[in-house]
């Protein structure tokens, strides 16, 4: 993800239960396909009563995607932008991804920034590793670099940049932004109940049919021990996407407070924070939302995105955060409460 410390995403685990008797009895069939996209795995879950062959379906939207997204691949059209060519005409996904991020960087005051990746790949996140510090000069000069309110779309679908310099990256929002697309492909298949998980974002449809249940996943819980695998909490993903984001493991701890804090690259500041929010995940509408909020929000700390959730329509939360020494804390929305499985 576009993450301003490249914040490591969790799977949120799925737990499914194979009813393979009743699914038969119901007339469906589980159809389960996975493998490698993006930089990181995908897997698809779903029921048909026919079998289906959407490898080719799947691995064309994942090219389509690279195509046009990617800074890892050289002739895509973000990297061909960040390159200076103003001749890149974009696409509708990357039109679709440009808008949602401005929505997103307008709600967050900034806080969601794509064009901060200058800044990543100088501190060693990004495609382009250079160093692991900057000085109070270079961060200066880079941040008059960042800003998304420094591009335009304009009306022949290209992408207009106040500085050449300017480099844009939707890697917080792009595998959300994915995971929607092939929602799509699958309702267009008239497919009515499915899983989706790509790099720890989700989105369910229906139901598991196999146990006649909903879809259940689960949060890692960030203060598990390296090379184990322990859960915050699970709950039922409805007809909705979850995105969930953390700096696990990465924290640190206040000699005299005890208090953990993780790490941040600010797109305000350009310097590093300290933010009291080690995981924060999102329900939304969709998958694209619910990925860039959840970068919104680790870049925020706990009391801004609070602040910034009460205009926030559709959208719920479960934070996991450090208060003094004491083990961490969880907030939750009320309509993420209510999905949550005792």
């Amino acid at each position: 993800m576009m993450a301003y410390k490249k914040f490591k995403k969790y799977a949120a685990l799925v737990l499914v239960v194979l009813g393979f008797i009743s699914c038969k009895e119901r007339g469906f069939l589980e159809q389960v396909y996975v493998g490698s996209a993006l930089g990181t795995s995908y897997q698809v879950k779903l029921f048909s009563n026919k079998e289906l062959e959407i490898d080719k379906g799947l691995d064309s939207i994942f090219t389509v995607i690279n195509n046009s997204m990617s800074t890892y691949q050289e002739d895509s059209d973000i990297s061909r932008i960040n390159k200076g060519d103003t001749t890149v005409v974009i696409d509708d996904n990357f039109k679709e991804v440009f808008i949602a991020s401005r929505k997103i960087y307008d709600e967050s005051k900034g806080y969601f920034d794509p064009t901060v990746g200058s800044l990543v790949n100088a501190y060693g996140f990004g495609p382009d590793h250079t160093k692991d510090s900057l000085n109070a000069v270079e961060i200066d000069s880079m941040l008059q670099y960042v800003g998304l309110n420094k591009l335009t779309l304009t009306s022949q679908n290209r992408i207009k940049k106040q500085a050449p310099e300017i480099y844009l990256d939707f890697n917080a929002i792009a595998k959300g932004y994915t995971i929607d697309v092939i929602a799509k492909y699958l309702d267009k298949n008239k497919i009515d109940n499915y899983l989706i998980e790509l790099g720890g974002e989700l989105v369910a449809k229906g139901e598991n049919i196999g146990n006649q249940q909903a879809w259940i996943v689960a949060i890692d819980d960030p203060l598990q021990e390296e090379g184990s695998r322990t859960f915050q909490a699970t709950l039922k993903l409805e007809n909705r996407a979850m995105a969930t984001s953390g700096n696990y493991r990465k924290f640190r701890i206040e000699p005299k407070s005890g208090q953990r804090f993780v790490h941040t690259i600010s797109p305000i500041t350009g310097r590093s924070q300290k933010s009291n929010l080690l995981s924060a995940s999102v329900l939304a509408k969709n998958c694209a939302l619910a990925d860039g909020y959840a970068t919104a929000f680790m870049a925020m700390g706990m009391e801004k995105s609070l602040e910034m959730l009460k205009d926030l329509k559709d959208v719920d939360v479960y934070f996991i955060y450090s208060e003094g020494s004491d083990d961490v804390k969880i907030y939750t929305s009320d309509g993420f409460q209510k999905v949550l499985v005792e």
